[in-house]
């Protein structure tokens, strides 16, 4: 432990001298939770707790990289299909954490503006008034913003913006010609103008995107790093090799 401790600063260092170039929007999809509380031997409740704290970890991260935009897969739709105990214990902690937004030192210092995408409909009125008073409290905050996808699923995603836009068309206030890519692109996300996804992150060792913003990954091909650490596990030297990848694939496009 004490040999890693002084070997890590170092290697993150040789790390940040192999690229050139950050992303602006990172997407992560945090696996692992589950697993690793199994495997450590901890109840499934305190794997995701753990996770949640990594998150908060990873916020500093960020901050320091000069990322601009992060995106959390942190509950899907198909998670619903949970167990009814495991599913009311999520939807608690992520209360927690979206009141603990309104008196974050490190929230307000980095001026991070936090945000729900996803199916507010599915959600339960406590942690939906939890969401809305976060999302007030940083709505003019520009340092960053953290996205969190609750009740999110890329498919469905574009389901609802063609719902949008097909009753907009009914109602006679767009013309079926008008209709683009930007047009469309509006209606992602609540119309919260999320930008195009630079490197999508996927831990615990599964190699799959999983539905996630396939508009705004698949769609302007981003790079993917997949990573074998559970989500509690992730390290700073994880994000940087994704980094590293994502800089080799834009250096190999010019």
């Amino acid at each position: 432990m004490i040999r890693e401790a002084l070997l890590e600063p170092l290697y993150e260092k040789y790390l940040k001298m192999q690229y050139g170039q950050v992303p602006r929007h990172i997407a992560i999809i945090q696996d692992g939770n589950r697993r690793y509380a199994r495997a450590i031997g901890i109840n499934t409740s305190d794997g995701h707790r753990a996770g949640a704290e990594k998150t908060e970890e990873m916020l500093d991260w960020a901050h320091d990289l000069g990322i601009q935009h992060i995106t959390l897969y942190t509950f899907s739709t198909e998670n619903f299909s949970r167990d009814d105990e495991e599913v009311s214990q999520l939807f608690a902690l992520f209360k927690e954490k979206f009141i603990r937004v309104l008196t974050d030192e490190r929230v307000h210092k980095y001026r991070i503006r936090v945000q729900m995408v996803g199916e507010r409909a599915r959600l339960p009125p406590d942690l939906l008034a939890a969401i809305s008073a976060a999302e007030e409290a940083t709505k003019n905050y520009d340092g960053f913003c953290l996205n969190i996808a609750l009740a999110y699923g890329g498919r469905n995603e574009i389901v609802l913006a063609a719902r949008d836009i097909l009753s907009s068309v009914q109602e006679g206030i767009i013309r079926p010609d008008a209709i683009d890519v930007k047009m469309v692109e509006s209606h992602l996300h609540g119309g919260k103008g999320l930008p195009p996804v630079d490197l999508i992150i996927r831990t615990g060792n599964d190699w799959r995107t999983s539905n996630f913003l396939p508009w705004l990954a698949n769609g302007h091909e981003s790079a993917v790093y997949f990573c074998a650490p559970y989500w509690p596990l992730f390290r700073k030297i994880d994000l940087l090799r994704a980094i590293r990848v994502y800089d080799q694939r834009m250096t190999s496009k010019q």
